[in-house]
């Protein structure tokens, strides 16, 4: 069986902004689906223990209010996204996330902020965004998860909410393993390798394009999370 017809955990956070080592979870979800079964999803609604400014407000719609009102505590948030996470990869299914190297570094951060354990290194993950930019290099238009659902045809529902969004980037990359002849032959040992060459490529054109305009700056390549550094939280 190739891997875009195996079962896949589709995983997606909503936070207070888009800095991995200072910000917060807002919502998660954590989606089982695919391989023939039916599909499991859970979600969460944190308490960030910060305010929530209003810009992320406008994207994902979870004011500071409701979140004290209504959210579990951070940490307990972020222990049970570790548990739902660490159950799939022991199952042996990839963790699908749309621009995963945000994701997943911002959930490990969490989990260092809340003294749990991350992670562990070398679960296969499957993130669309580095895939489409692989298979499809010079497509003129925007690449986030809403144009790629136009792209591919997949349905999104209410985009910018963790659980649409995690399963529409799993649609995403079932349409991408099925469509594509240099993803498709790929295993996921060898399909997890290949992503960490080409993200850390598509940074280095990003950050060469962004020092047009600024010659200092920097577009993380590392993939598919950005290594802690002693003292970052």
């Amino acid at each position: 069986m190739t891997w875009h017809l195996g079962r896949m955990a589709g995983f997606d956070l909503e936070t207070t902004g888009i800095d991995v080592e200072q910000d917060r979870i807002v919502t998660a979800c954590v989606v089982q689906c695919g391989g023939g079964q039916p599909t499991v999803s859970a979600t969460w609604l944190a308490n960030p223990g910060i305010d929530i400014p209003e810009q992320a407000e406008a994207v994902h719609g979870i004011s500071t209010a409701r979140a004290q009102a209504e959210g579990k505590p951070a940490a307990e948030v972020v222990a049970d996204v570790l548990a739902a996470l660490g159950q799939a990869i022991t199952a042996g299914l990839p963790v699908v996330a749309m621009n995963a190297r945000y994701d997943l570094t911002l959930l490990d951060r969490e989990a260092r902020r809340h003294s749990l354990a991350p992670l562990p290194d070398g679960f296969p993950v499957i993130d669309p965004y580095v895939l489409d930019k692989q298979a499809d290099r010079y497509r003129k238009g925007g690449r986030k998860l809403v144009d790629l659902c136009a792209h591919y045809q997949v349905p999104i529902g209410d985009a910018h909410t963790a659980d649409a969004d995690a399963i529409a980037a799993c649609r995403i990359a079932w349409r991408l393993g099925s469509t594509s002849p240099v993803l498709s032959g790929c295993s996921l040992p060898e399909l997890h390798r290949k992503q960490v060459g080409w993200a850390a490529e598509q940074a280095a054109g990003l950050q060469e394009y962004f020092r047009r305009k600024d010659p200092n700056a920097v577009v993380r390549g590392e993939w598919p999370l950005i290594p802690h550094q002693q003292g970052d939280v």
